[in-house]
């Protein structure tokens, strides 16, 4: 149960891009919560990404302004530069999260218990969860893969989201339809990932978004917090 309700709602954005203030805005206008997960050696680095054809800013939001941009959302930890973890020995694995996690617990004055693995497809392996769940103070990790199932998490080291929102654009506002009108009889997690540089490609993409964002909040079955908060509540 999700503070006594059996729907929940959550978001996590990788990779602290500017954009991530816009899309917190479009959240905070509609009471939603996400999970916001950073690179804490990257952060203030310009940058620019050619995606679909399209030049997007892919620049960092700086250290010092983290603490205030994140607010009332949960931040977590993406490794401290992006590298892809099946790849390094086991030190380097603890070294690229747990100081991540470190850094930017003191960047936001709490505990960062989140990770999302950085890079795309399959991006970690057994041995990584393993190494990061009996190494670090990471309690849980999202991967790079989705599943379209509301299902709650199981494996907490090796989590997927229900949709990852730039490849499943037209399927995450049917399903969002969908749990809306979805009289469940056990918990379910509707679970969107991405990241906000993305919505750029696109842009009328950020006005479809404040459409359902607008068609999925404000619902009394429906419990709307971060990727922690919904983890927390579900293992109780």
């Amino acid at each position: 149960m999700f503070d006594g309700k059996l729907k929940a709602l959550t978001f996590s954005y990788d990779d602290g891009v500017t954009q991530d203030k816009r899309l917190i805005e479009l959240f905070n206008k509609y009471g939603l919560k996400a999970t916001f997960n950073l690179n804490s050696e990257l952060l203030g680095q310009p940058n620019s990404l050619i995606r679909d054809g399209v030049k997007i800013n892919h620049t960092k939001n700086k250290a010092e302004d983290v603490k205030y941009i994140y607010e009332g959302h949960e931040v977590a930890a993406h490794t401290l530069t992006h590298p892809f973890l099946p790849e390094l020995d086991e030190s380097e694995v603890i070294r690229e999260v747990e100081e991540d996690r470190l850094k930017l617990s003191e960047l936001v004055g709490y505990e960062v218990q989140g990770l999302a693995y950085p890079g795309g497809g399959v991006n970690y392996d057994d041995r990584v969860a393993s190494i990061i769940k009996n190494n670090t103070g990471i309690k849980y990790a999202r991967t790079g893969d989705w599943t379209t199932s509301l299902e709650p998490w199981t494996d907490l080291y090796k989590y997927s989201g229900t949709l990852y929102h730039h490849v499943c654009w037209d399927e995450m506002l049917k399903m969002g339809e969908d749990f809306v009108s979805l009289k469940a009889d056990s918990p379910k997690v509707f679970f969107i990932y991405g990241h906000a540089y993305e919505f750029d490609i696109f842009p009328e993409r950020w006005a479809r978004l404040e459409e359902f964002c607008k068609m999925i909040s404000g619902r009394d079955d429906i419990f709307y917090g971060t990727n922690l908060e919904v983890l927390t509540m579900q293992n109780k």
